[in-house]
């Protein structure tokens, strides 16, 4: 009796483990930090610079006539929603120690401070993370350094699948969200059925990224005031002011061409493209948007980032090179390169690489406008913080 006794405690004992070492494993919607209404992601309450068309220069145009969203992807919030999760989500690396928020922290402005971002196992990326902020004011509509992402859906997938950065394939992407248990009613909300493919991941994962604009800076407070963006602010510091002049006054009257590149009141570069920016004399290691688009123009080029929040998105420039906003005014003060394919904004009367001389006071001042950028509000926005407790 007493063997029988034993044998069905060790039976029992043994169907207990069993039961308790397949259970499900991962996390659970409780894990989620989501309000019950979700979070407006749409009714932006633009201010009149970006929605007008004030001509500051050749090809200036309102940040809004810049919007690439596609007609068959528009923002909701619950795709936003949606997109802000997977943004934010580990596991959807190889081994589960990587998002993309990882390498484009809100807190830096949606970048990145080191001068090049870890993947999954400690590899290093090619190049700095650019800042998403304004990505949505992109004309071109084409995304990373070199533009080789034709579209911001296409963009979003590809940092899972790179062998450094995430080291995934898209089916794994896939199968990964599939089996999390909070996802299916998140997709359901978003489109409607439960059903989780690429396409969906991609388009949500935009959506959540175009949202990311900046409309709160104490520029954007300065610039309701005024008619023009040229007129002095009137929060704005004399040494502010004298930098804003400086941004956009053209170099043949005393000030830098900041705008030329910086376009729109976006401060991104919808129209013009890709530029040489004169970093080095020649292209070796990295051919720039010439390895996405193969025609010399290119060689050397790349895209043009929002300058919104530029003083969170340390180290600068698409190889991280420069560590502070004074060693980038420096370079476009003084250090200019003759490159092939410098862009013509930065070349003088004669062709050669400009030369803008300013006094210590006048490169002051633009690092001050250029601080005068932060929006602060983006940077604390609950909307786009991490949703994982």
């Amino acid at each position: 009796m007493k063997r029988l006794t034993a044998a069905l405690m060790i039976l029992i004992t043994l169907a207990s483990c069993k039961k308790e070492s397949v259970a499900p494993q991962g996390p659970s919607a409780s894990e989620l930090d989501l309000p019950e209404t979700p979070y407006d992601y749409i009714s932006i309450n633009l201010p009149a610079h970006l929605t007008t068309n004030v001509l500051l220069g050749p090809g200036q145009n309102a940040a809004v006539d810049n919007d690439n969203t596609p007609a068959t992807n528009p923002t909701t919030n619950e795709g936003a929603t949606l997109g802000r999760v997977l943004f934010y989500d580990k596991k959807l690396s190889a081994n589960g120690s990587i998002s993309c928020a990882s390498c484009h922290k809100q807190e830096n402005g949606f970048s990145d401070n080191a001068q090049l971002s870890l993947g999954f196992e400690g590899g290093t990326t090619r190049r700095h993370s650019m800042s998403l902020i304004n990505a949505k004011w992109y004309g071109r509509g084409r995304f990373f350094w070199d533009e080789r992402a034709q579209t911001l859906e296409a963009q979003v997938l590809m940092p899972f699948q790179d062998p450094v950065e995430m080291g995934m394939t898209l089916d794994e992407v896939v199968s990964t969200v599939q089996e999390q248990s909070y996802y299916p009613p998140l997709f359901e909300d978003a489109f409607g059925t439960a059903e989780i493919n690429s396409g969906r991941i991609a388009e949500a994962l935009a959506q959540f990224v175009r949202s990311i604009v900046s409309v709160d800076s104490k520029y954007d407070e300065g610039r309701q005031q005024v008619s023009i963006p040229t007129t002095d602010f009137p929060n704005f510091s004399a040494s502010e002011n004298n930098g804003k002049r400086l941004f956009f006054l053209p170099v043949s009257l005393g000030g830098g061409g900041c705008i030329g590149c910086h376009s729109t009141e976006a401060f991104v570069n919808p129209d013009n493209g890709t530029t040489n920016n004169g970093l080095d004399a020649s292209s070796a290691d990295d051919l720039g948007v010439f390895e996405a688009i193969n025609n010399p123009a290119f060689l050397g080029t790349f895209k043009v980032p929002s300058l919104k929040s530029i003083a969170l998105t340390a180290p600068y420039m698409h190889d991280g090179r420069f560590s502070t906003l004074e060693e980038v005014v420096e370079h476009y003060n003084s250090g200019i390169q003759d490159h092939p394919n410098l862009g013509n904004a930065l070349r003088d009367a004669n062709g050669q690489p400009v030369r803008l001389n300013f006094t210590e006071q006048e490169k002051a001042d633009l690092v001050n406008f250029l601080k005068a950028l932060t929006d602060d509000e983006l940077t604390n926005d609950v909307r786009f913080s991490d949703p994982f407790n």
